[in-house]
């Protein structure tokens, strides 16, 4: 099993409204992470906005594509967007860059 981390930046003017939003996530949004691949999937909010992402999943490739091959992650994708900064054109997903993992304590 693969695990990963990976960082974004929250915009500090949204911090709520992302909260609550992630409070009520989609029920189709949910079933499609699960469906293709992302478990033990978390996500960790600093208050300046700092998003820490964890996942598990046997191939992070193959479930990222997985997922952009879905109708609703197409959908939250653009309504998640404008609460990120320096996404530099991509989407929030195509900005995930998983973190090195440098010690693991299994």
């Amino acid at each position: 099993m693969q695990r990963v981390c990976f960082l974004l930046k929250v915009r500090a003017d949204r911090l709520d409204e992302y909260r609550e939003r992630h409070a009520a996530v989609w029920p189709e949004m949910r079933a499609a992470l699960s469906a293709t691949g992302w478990h033990n999937y978390s996500l960790f909010l600093r208050e300046d906005g700092l998003l820490v992402g964890y996942l598990e999943t046997e191939d992070f490739a193959a479930a990222r594509t997985a997922m952009e091959a879905t109708d609703v992650n197409a959908r939250w994708q653009a309504e998640m967007a404008p609460f990120f900064e320096s996404l530099d054109g991509a989407g929030p997903d195509e900005a995930m860059k998983p973190l090195t993992e440098v010690f693991h304590l299994a």
